[in-house]
């Protein structure tokens, strides 16, 4: 049988090259907006396998150990600033922010 020198599968273009950020974005949680009676906030789900760090919440003052899931929220009404709002982003335990 003769040799094919043509590729076989998809070749990537560069219209392919937000495939890989989706997935990421898929596999890290879905972000979403909130409102809560202090404003609008998005919220980033962080799954056991991405908690790399230990962090303190602001909730209960009680750490999130790493591997443990839980949920980054920063306000999304831009109030200060998107710069000052992603810096303030705090990592919260899942119940402590559905009982805020």
């Amino acid at each position: 049988m003769p040799r094919s020198n043509h590729p076989r599968g998809r070749r990537r273009g560069p219209d392919d090259a937000g495939e890989d950020d989706s997935l990421d974005r898929m596999r890290a949680g879905w972000r979403r907006t909130e409102e809560r009676r202090d404003g609008l906030w998005t919220v980033q789900p962080v799954t056991a396998s991405r908690a790399t760090k230990s962090y303190v919440c602001p909730g209960c003052n009680l750490e999130i150990a790493p591997k443990t899931p839980h949920l980054v929220a920063w306000r999304a009404d831009g109030l200060m600033g998107e710069a000052a709002d992603l810096a303030g982003r705090r990592h919260w335990h899942s119940h402590c922010w559905r009982i805020r």
